[in-house]
């Protein structure tokens, strides 16, 4: 007989899809998760779909302008294939009337689907499009860190380097105004304990010390003190503008397929191999992470699905058992490991993010800050 505890059932919560899988998770009476109650928390403050928040809009828009005159670009949008990146590509040329500069980041992993996108959208939109082709090597050896230092976030590598490269670009063709996909909408409920930030430069630089042996020279990097001056004190902005726009993904899904013969491709950043691998397949066998839980939670406390149809999601496996082989062994191969190598990273207990230095409480004070420039944007 066995002398373990039994494994207590999972509790989800009564209004989104949230479960005790989440270990910062903390229910009400009713059963509502707090994720639930600081959503509707944010929704209240930070959406602008009201009279203020559109004058504030037709506000950026015209200061957008102004501060473009005289330059070939008036701000920078980045763009993935995906859908986010793609409707703000959309909506800024077709209904603001700016002349934005595509940046995309090439780190390897492009699905074909995501390079079809992105070269027929900015065709049709007439939007100039400049590539940041990552050094492979240096990359590589990056992301092989990140999966051997055993942290939960192995997409730090990739999301550090887009906005390090968005902000070196706009710094570069004085541009001040980054235009990006992230919304309150989709997007808003992602627990802190899953996903450490990406921005952590001097984490970034602890991993791949202890693991990597490729020098970063051409990587690049964005430190909390860089990002705070060129927002606080530099005049540089991050405009979310699809905070200012009801933002339905399912109607926008077809309108972009219609306007621009956009194709889905199935998943929430799968635009990337890499990415549908590690959400798919490595984040729930290794740290028992299912990302789509906190993905459906957003459309369910948004009103775009039901909590049903979540359950119903979820309840199917995020991954096709052929489609797992096919892409263990194509990332596996590309990463330069071994069948033997990859399972015994697959094996190796998680660690945290804490577990090596790292610029924790620059984190807590450059999002404390963020957050007002944010909020003083909007005004």
């Amino acid at each position: 007989m066995s002398s373990f505890p039994p494994t207590p059932p999972l509790r989800i919560c009564t209004s989104c899809v949230l479960d005790t899988t989440v270990p910062d998770i903390v229910f009400d009476a009713d059963g509502v998760c707090n994720f639930c109650h600081r959503y509707a928390e944010r929704i209240a403050t930070e959406l602008r779909y009201d009279a203020a928040g559109q004058a504030r809009l037709a506000e950026l828009i015209e200061e957008i302008k102004r501060a473009g005159e005289g330059k070939p670009y008036d701000s920078i949008v980045g763009i993935s294939g995906g859908v986010d990146s793609t409707y703000v590509a959309y909506v800024a040329k077709k209904k603001y009337g700016l002349r934005p500069l595509a940046i995309h980041v090439d780190n390897g992993w492009n699905s074909e689907l995501a390079v079809q996108n992105i070269q027929q959208t900015l065709e049709r939109l007439d939007i100039d499009l400049q590539t940041n082709v990552l050094d492979w090597e240096e990359f590589r050896d990056l992301q092989r860190s990140f999966l051997e230092a055993g942290i939960a976030n192995a997409e730090i590598p990739t999301d550090h380097s887009i906005v390090a490269t968005l902000f070196q670009t706009a710094r570069a063709m004085k541009i001040k105004h980054v235009l990006t996909g992230s919304n309150l909408v989709t997007e808003a409920v992602l627990p802190e304990s899953w996903m450490y930030d990406a921005y952590d430069l001097r984490l970034i630089k602890a991993v791949h010390k202890r693991f990597g042996s490729v020098p970063l020279r051409s990587f690049p990097k964005l430190s909390y003190v860089r990002f705070g001056l060129m927002l606080g004190v530099q005049g540089y902005k991050f405009v979310n503008v699809l905070n200012f726009e009801p933002y339905h993904k399912a109607e926008v899904k077809a309108m972009l397929a219609d306007e621009l013969d956009w194709r889905d491709y199935g998943g929430k950043h799968y635009e990337s191999v890499y990415t549908k691998f590690f959400q798919g397949f490595i984040l729930p066998e290794k740290f028992g992470i299912d990302k789509r839980k906190a993905h459906l939670a957003n459309l369910v406390l948004s009103g775009q699905i039901t909590r049903d149809q979540a359950l119903a999601e979820l309840a199917v496996p995020p991954y096709a058992a052929d489609e797992v082989a096919r892409d263990r062994e194509y990332v596996i191969k590309k990463l330069g490991y071994t069948s033997h190598e990859f399972d015994a990273i697959m094996s190796a207990a998680p660690r945290r993010a804490q577990d090596y230095p790292n610029g924790e409480w620059m984190r807590r004070a450059f999002g404390s800050f963020a957050a007002f420039a944010r909020r003083r944007a909007l005004r």
